[in-house]
């Protein structure tokens, strides 16, 4: 029924893979098992995981493929009585876990087209973009990611000219860089660092995700102090497997003269420097985001964002 689309006939060992696909509410979801295929996929990211999923998306179901042998989790809100896919925050990367054959891939993205009018959410690096009807779009994105596994002055050699500059300057300016700060520290000064467009009810996600990966000692949040002893940049840093990855940042405008975010990712590098690790910067499509996170040596990483609208008219208009 779902993959009605598919124009040519559809053989008996095709057959027998779509119907192994299928829709699973989030209240039926084995949570053994999905997190165990999250865990074992080569393209594994923490974003993926049931708990992380139930304090970000808290609304999701899922496309399983089999008895858990690929899965995709599927954020989900309403608006006008319409069921809408979604990538929710703190979370960079969803899709189809492990790593699927294009074919597997796109009975995945056919069956999203007959399920729902909107998608738009972020694949994994491991995730095709395939050739398919207009309606359905894949946009290139870019994340940053810096291999440690060589020792400090290998990986020094690597910064950009800007960046050596900005360490220099920041070296002189007497910063310190702790480790392991307050999480009610590190959310106060977050509150007090907040862009105008981000709003504070995201501070209670970012407050649980953070609380639950300390819990779980998968999460540790490093703060650079000035010389008057006060805050004035933080990173929270979250491992999963080989990556540690650089969920979210904050500096206020006295650390940004200072160059203290600089200061605390050298640091960060010198310490994890010859380790079997991958430091993600979480990547971004702006620029200079993206020029700080290049400066320290970090490669592009590619990844999809899958989108379609088949919202009636002029609800369509509303979801560009």
């Amino acid at each position: 029924m779902y993959l009605k689309k598919l124009t040519k006939p559809v053989l008996n060992g095709q057959m027998n893979n779509q119907l192994q696909l299928k829709y699973i509410k989030h209240e039926n979801i084995d949570s053994a098992k999905w997190n165990s295929c999250i865990e074992n996929s080569l393209n594994s990211r923490f974003y993926a995981n049931d708990w992380h999923l139930d304090r970000t998306a808290v609304v999701w179901d899922a496309l399983v493929w089999g008895d858990y042998d690929f899965v995709m989790p599927l954020p989900i809100r309403k608006k006008w009585g319409i069921k809408y896919i979604y990538q929710p925050f703190f979370s960079q990367q969803l899709g189809i876990f492990p790593t699927p054959s294009k074919e597997t891939a796109t009975l995945f993205y056919k069956y999203l087209i007959e399920k729902f009018k909107y998608v738009d959410v972020h694949l994994n690096a491991a995730n095709p973009s395939i050739k398919t009807e207009k309606e359905i779009s894949f946009f290139p994105r870019k994340n940053y990611l810096l291999e440690l596994n060589i020792d400090y002055n290998s990986l020094l050699q690597q910064y950009s000219k800007n960046t050596t500059r900005n360490l220099k300057k920041a070296r002189s300016n007497n910063l310190t860089m702790i480790t392991g700060i307050r999480l009610e520290d590190f959310l106060a000064f977050k509150e007090k660092n907040l862009p105008p467009k981000v709003k504070k009810s995201s501070l209670k996600m970012l407050k649980s995700i953070i609380a639950f990966g300390q819990y779980k000692g998968i999460g540790e949040i490093y703060g650079v102090y000035n010389e008057e002893n006060k805050l004035c940049a933080a990173v929270y840093f979250c491992r999963w497997k080989e990556r540690v990855i650089y969920l979210n940042a904050v500096s206020d405008k006295i650390g940004k003269d200072l160059g203290a975010t600089y200061f605390l990712v050298d640091n960060f590098i010198k310490d994890n420097a010859g380790k079997n690790l991958i430091l993600d910067f979480e990547g971004s499509m702006v620029p200079g985001v993206a020029r700080f996170y290049r400066g320290f040596g970090a490669a592009p990483e590619s990844y999809f964002r899958l989108k379609f609208n088949r919202l009636p008219l002029p609800l369509k208009w509303l979801k560009r």
